[in-house]
């Protein structure tokens, strides 16, 4: 279900197809976006889900997975 938002959410925000995106794909190198890409992702996953990513853990966040796993942890 988490996953299934995230993809949601790159679809619209990186205009990627769904079906390329896994939990191994990097967000950065796979779905191609750059710095102000992520600032938008990051916001969109704080409102879609209600919680906060600090600033630190955003650099962590290098896949799918990396996001799905955060936001399961802190929800």
């Amino acid at each position: 279900m988490v996953l299934e938002k995230v993809k949601v959410i790159l679809c619209d925000q990186l205009d990627v197809e769904e079906g390329i995106i896994t939990l191994e794909s990097s967000i950065i190198d796979d779905l191609g976006a750059d710095s102000l890409d992520v600032v938008d992702l990051v916001m969109s996953i704080e409102e879609e889900f209600d919680l906060e990513v600090p600033d630190d853990k955003v650099e962590d966040m290098k896949t799918v997975g990396d996001i799905v796993k955060h936001i399961e942890l802190n929800k």
